[in-house]
């Protein structure tokens, strides 16, 4: 796997995973509120704080969802239009440098979706990273703008099928060495049943087909089983909506986390990446004194005297096993051997005990 950086952050298989909080649409149109979340999302161990660029009129049709002759998904809980949640919902351009400026103020990473061309190059000065949503994974056109700005991709992979995947990623690649592929499942409803439907084994073939790449997740799921449970798969970037209200009204709000479930999820990580360990089958350091009094080692079942020989009869494997004395494996060593000093019935026996 290779190690991509984000600003002064490495990411890797030897690196912390890296957590990115999408405030999405929940700063609710308030610049105090954005900057807000941006403060608490640092403060719960985020990395990088995400918000997403986009014009209601470039991202959706509102004849297109008026045809439709009904909300689908998690749209349906939305009272009002799908084009009035997204234009109520869209981030002022002039907001990007205070954003920015103020992220910066708080160490953590500034980054962003972009979901229009022009977009692109509207936010490239301001971020070191660039997430390409599910959403456009079909976009080429999309994908090539954001790879040749030459900065690491996120590509979330929501809603789409393998071939969707690797067209894309052959796409970046022309551009762009530094990808990281997140499995997505693009259902907001919150529901717990979408655990089974986020399908972390993907991240398996993500590894197998995508050698070389850093995989991640975007959940969208509750709590963060699928977190823990994607990074023992591999994943090295998590992101998560983040607010600080799952009671506010709004599309992202009900399904995010909030600062005490985010720090919940970040403690839970860590210790989880401290128990995978560095795949090495060994006595650990916490087991040198278990490995003692745990182990048996070789012991006569009865006093022997010098000059007797050793039979296996004379044997026992009993607990504990302390340093120098043979495991039952090795019992061949002293059988048939000449002991050279009296024992004692139950003491354990060397291989200095005995000679030929």
């Amino acid at each position: 796997m290779k190690t991509i950086k984000i600003g002064n952050k490495k990411i890797g298989e030897n690196f912390p995973t890296y957590f990115i909080a999408d405030v999405g649409a929940n700063h609710d149109g308030s610049l105090s509120r954005a900057k807000k979340l941006i403060r608490l999302a640092k403060k719960a161990g985020a990395d990088a704080v995400k918000f997403q660029h986009f014009k209601a009129e470039t991202i959706v049709s509102d004849f297109g969802f008026r045809n439709l002759r009904s909300k689908l998904s998690h749209q349906s809980k939305w009272k009002k239009s799908v084009f009035q949640v997204y234009k109520e919902a869209s981030l002022p351009n002039e907001w990007t440098k205070k954003l920015k400026k103020y992220s910066d103020k708080n160490k953590i990473e500034f980054m962003t979706s972009p979901y229009d061309i022009k977009i692109v190059d509207e936010i490239n000065p301001y971020v070191r990273a660039i997430k390409i949503g599910s959403g456009d994974i079909t976009w080429i056109d999309i994908v090539k703008k954001i790879s040749k700005k030459k900065k690491p991709v996120l590509l979330a992979t929501g809603a789409s099928n393998f071939q969707d995947v690797k067209r894309a990623v052959k796409e970046i690649l022309k551009f762009n060495k530094k990808i990281v592929i997140m499995q997505c499942n693009t259902n907001y409803t919150g529901k717990i049943e979408n655990i089974k439907h986020v399908n972390l084994n993907v991240l398996k073939l993500f590894r197998k087909n995508f050698k070389d790449k850093i995989i991640g997740l975007s959940d969208h799921t509750p709590g963060h089983l699928s977190v823990l449970t994607s990074i023992a798969l591999g994943a090295r970037v998590i992101e998560k909506h983040f607010t600080d209200n799952n009671k506010r009204s709004g599309p992202d709000h009900p399904f995010a986390m909030n600062p005490k479930t985010w720090g919940l999820m970040i403690k839970s990580a860590r210790a989880l990446e401290q128990s995978l360990g560095d795949g090495n089958k060994k006595i650990e350091k916490n087991e040198n004194l278990t490995k003692i009094i745990q182990r048996r080692c070789i012991r006569v079942n009865q006093n022997i005297r010098k000059g007797e020989k050793i039979t296996e009869s004379k044997l026992i494997y009993l607990r504990p096993c302390p340093k120098f004395a043979l495991a039952p494996f090795e019992k061949n060593k002293i059988i048939n051997k000449i002991c050279r000093k009296n024992l004692k019935k139950h003491m354990h026996i060397k291989v200095s005990d005995v000679r030929k």
